[in-house]
């Protein structure tokens, strides 16, 4: 490996961990506080809500990469400015386009590990987290899942435990469902099958029911069954996808599949991740033609903070677009593609006589 090359990768990683760091730091004391409040009426261990709170970090670092990634860059530039590295360089015959080639690569080994090491580790902890706090939430008595046997909810209400399996979910109904009452002691009292159930409310109206008490069954027009879902409720099953891993995500879309089920969103999720190490990349690339454009200015405060003020930018394209692909109003593709092609054209025009600057 030549000496520069060396040198180039030694700065952007060690920049990499220190802002990383820096930002798991801030993550984990907001984090922290957060877990206070909540727990502030619970009788837990304070080394309980470190846990919560530190394995709760690391997915919400993973979304914070972009951002990430852009200080890095900055913090790089900022130290080749100060001591004149960038000058060095240049007298060398190291042009800026070849610093960006560098970066480049670089930005692209860690969007692949970031991808395939970090967020695997990061949703597993994210699920962890989920299934400790669920405990201690309002709705750890509720359940519902989707596996490949079809949807499953586990409900509780007016001391019934009601578990419900429907091996298809369209519009606002569920079809082919077999319905098991218990009383608080897990006693069946009784069983129902329908083709067809009502879920648009909280009060399910179930079409044709045939309902077994003990060795008896009779059939009914119409039933009404309280629960504490509704389809609007079914629908945030898996909001947070985030902690799921690739193999979880791929598995959930077959199941949704089975079931009828949309897979917008794990469509959505996915093709995020799968263009993570190229958003990464026109990031990395951005931020460098920034540091290149106002290397003349003096104070590396102003300088991270026109960097802040674009990371912010660029944060709203995105929420806006995958918005707009999330509701379907343009394609899953295109909504991921548009902020990648608004930085691309971005970084295109800035490219203009780089090894100029």
């Amino acid at each position: 490996m030549k000496v520069y090359i060396k040198f180039i990768s030694t700065i952007f990683f060690r920049s990499l961990i220190f802002v990383s760091l820096v930002m798991l730091s801030l993550v984990f004391i907001l984090n922290l506080l957060s877990e206070l409040e909540f727990f502030k009426d619970e009788n837990v261990n304070l080394s309980f809500i470190f846990l919560l709170s530190l394995i709760n970090s690391p997915s919400q670092i993973f979304e914070m990469f972009p951002f990430i990634m852009l200080i890095t860059i900055q913090l790089f530039f900022i130290k080749l400015f100060e001591n004149k590295e960038i000058e060095i360089f240049k007298y060398s015959g190291l042009k800026n386009s070849s610093i960006l080639k560098i970066l480049s690569v670089l930005s692209i080994i860690s969007g692949i590990f970031i991808i395939t090491v970090f967020y695997s580790f990061s949703s597993n902890l994210k699920n962890i987290y989920l299934e400790f706090k669920s405990v201690y939430t309002s709705d750890g008595k509720y359940l519902a899942v989707i596996t490949k046997n079809g949807l499953w909810i586990k409900d509780k209400i007016e001391n019934k435990i009601i578990i419900t399996n429907s091996s298809l979910v369209d519009g606002n109904f569920l079809y082919d469902s077999f319905i098991t009452e218990f009383d608080e002691d897990f006693n069946v009292t009784r069983n129902i099958t329908s083709s067809k159930i009502d879920i648009s409310k909280n009060e399910w109206i179930i079409f044709n029911p045939k309902i077994y008490i003990q060795n008896e069954y009779k059939n009914e027009e119409l039933l009404t069954l309280k629960s504490n879902f509704d389809i609007n409720r079914i629908k945030t099953l898996y909001s947070s996808l985030i902690a799921l891993n690739f193999f979880e995500l791929l598995t959930l879309k077959e199941n949704y599949k089975k079931l009828n089920y949309s897979t917008t969103d794990v469509d959505l999720h996915l093709l995020k991740l799968i263009f993570y190490p190229f958003y990464l990349l026109l990031i990395t690339i951005f931020s460098s033609l920034i540091m290149l454009n106002i290397k003349q200015i003096k104070g590396s405060t102003f300088k991270i903070s026109i960097g802040l003020f674009f990371s912010v930018i660029i944060y709203y394209i995105n929420n806006f677009s995958y918005a707009l692909g999330g509701t379907e109003s343009i394609s899953l593709i295109l909504s991921v593609l548009l902020p990648l092609l608004i930085l691309t054209i971005i970084n295109s025009l800035m490219l203009y006589k780089v090894n100029e600057k």
